[in-house]
């Protein structure tokens, strides 16, 4: 398989996604390269991580996935390739891939230091380019994963919002804010499956917020509502506007899901 996705808060004004293009297609020039995400807010890797889980799963199997948003690049974090049954990932070892990993069964993790796969010299604040996509191409040409660097025990996770279910009621969190100011909250659509059929509504605090409703356009324009988004989980989001900015709410904002009651 010869697609290498890439997930970056490089953005697209400088040449840096550009250049890291550049050594993938010198090392493996026939590598189709996607770009998954590279407007994610510079060092949010909470960010990368919920973009990299949310399209990651949908490539076919033997896809290698490049996370790089590294605040700590040139530093000690470690640099990582896994491999799961399904693909590749590489990028630093700062919870970046832990979400996505959080949904694979992986089959072994190496810490990247065979410096002969690396392009050199090797940049300390620019390890995408020069550690993090030669890696890629080479896995995307066959090079065994042990090549690059000894077994690695583990890496380190972000914390996931956990849910309670509790009086009647599902609580959760936000999680991500997508570019049209959507709110992505952390409660999925399995959990929502409690309720049932019953018609429900969002909460922040005591605060009624919005109904979920099936679609966006179920509501006038201007009106809130919250629909179980492409990514699987519930988003709260305004009809031709943004929720966050509707809302002033933003990633950690508590909130929760109720069965609607008539007297309301």
């Amino acid at each position: 398989m010869n697609i290498i996705t890439l997930t970056t808060d490089f953005g697209t004004r400088d040449w840096f996604v550009g250049a890291i293009k550049g050594v993938i297609l010198g090392i493996q020039p026939k590598a189709i390269i996607v770009d998954l995400a590279h407007d994610i807010h510079s060092g949010d890797i909470r960010g990368g991580a919920f973009s990299l889980m949310a399209g990651g799963s949908l490539f076919p199997k033997g896809t290698v996935h490049v996370a790089v948003v590294d605040p700590g690049v040139g530093g000690p974090r470690p640099a990582i390739a896994v491999r799961t049954v399904n693909y590749f990932f590489v990028g630093p070892d700062n919870g970046v891939l832990s979400f996505a990993l959080g949904r694979e069964r992986i089959k072994s993790i190496h810490r990247l230091e065979n410096e002969t796969f690396f392009l050199q010299p090797v940049s300390r604040t620019f390890h995408g380019r020069d550690i993090f996509a030669p890696v890629a191409a080479h896995l995307s040409r066959g090079v065994a994963i042990e090549a690059f660097g000894p077994v690695f025990k583990n890496f380190v996770r972000l914390d996931w919002p956990r849910l309670r279910v509790r009086d009647g009621r599902i609580e959760g969190e936000i999680v991500y804010v997508d570019r049209f100011g959507n709110l992505i909250t952390s409660i999925d659509v399995e959990s929502l499956r409690k309720f049932g059929d019953k018609p429900c509504e969002v909460f922040v605090g005591s605060k009624r917020i919005c109904p979920i409703a099936p679609f966006y356009g179920a509501v006038s324009v201007g009106r809130p509502l919250a629909v179980t988004g492409s990514s699987g989980f519930l988003e709260i989001a305004v009809n031709g506007a943004s929720a966050a900015e509707k809302f002033r709410l933003g990633i950690g904002h508590k909130l929760s899901v109720r069965p609607w009651v008539k007297s309301r």
